[in-house]
């Protein structure tokens, strides 16, 4: 294939010369690689320009509920990567309501519940709770925790599907297995789309090709170590 690059300044809000650009090449899709207002502001100028919606997409950053509720049905058709099942409801949702906002102690609108934003906000506080949780099984329950170990509890999750659906978070997201060396676990992805009104999931996972990737991620590192004289860790 062949790639164009559209750079656009930010904060992003003008976008009508780069949108001209894109009209009069008409490539075959759309690549959102924004965050913020940028990207409603391009959806709209997609709009605007008659730039199908169904071939833009975007990366995880450009994939939440404000990017496109305000837009609409004028965004219909919009697809972004997500790194969970944003369509998906599953119990820590209806325990969330349960033990906290039935009981006044929300923060803000119950409303936001089930949110593409709110849930991956959700999946982090369960995943620092889980990493303080493998430390203190390796460290001693209920004692104070130094930065060093709970760092080894993060590099030591190993959430399963059956763990995943004893926390509520079962139909959300995949399996999570870390190590020193590998903090991501399993990069799996799956595409959504706006319909007008809400996110639905349009395919199944998948995993970015480790083989372009892994190369990439070193040969960065290296030079981030170098340019900062950091020494890095042997696993």
């Amino acid at each position: 294939f062949e790639l164009s690059l559209f750079p656009i300044t930010p904060p992003g809000v003008e976008q009508k010369s780069t949108w001209l650009q894109i009209r009069q090449q008409k490539p075959d899709y759309v690549l959102f690689w924004s965050a913020g207002v940028m990207t409603p502001a391009g959806i709209r100028e997609a709009q605007a320009s008659g730039y199908p919606r169904e071939k833009l997409y975007a990366i995880w950053w450009a994939g939440s509920d404000h990017d496109v509720k305000d837009i609409g049905a004028g965004a219909k058709g919009y697809n972004a990567i997500t790194i969970h099942n944003s369509a998906a409801k599953d119990k820590v949702h209806d325990d969330l309501r349960k033990f906290v906002y039935d009981k006044g102690q929300g923060t803000g609108a119950p409303t936001g519940i089930g949110s593409l934003a709110h849930t991956r906000g959700m999946m982090i506080s369960m995943l620092q709770v889980e990493a303080i949780r493998a430390a203190q099984e390796k460290y001693g329950k209920g004692k104070a925790l130094t930065p060093e170990q709970v760092r080894w509890g993060f590099e030591n999750l190993d959430l399963s599907a059956d763990k995943l659906k004893a926390l509520g978070f079962g139909e959300v997201m995949r399996p999570v297995k870390t190590s020193c060396a590998n903090h991501m676990g399993d990069d799996w992805a799956r595409i959504v789309q706006w319909d007008g009104g809400k996110w639905e999931v349009k395919s199944d996972w998948y995993q970015s090709d480790k083989k372009f990737i892994d190369p990439l991620v070193k040969e960065y590192a290296a030079k981030y170590a170098k340019d900062k004289n950091v020494k890095p860790r042997a696993c």
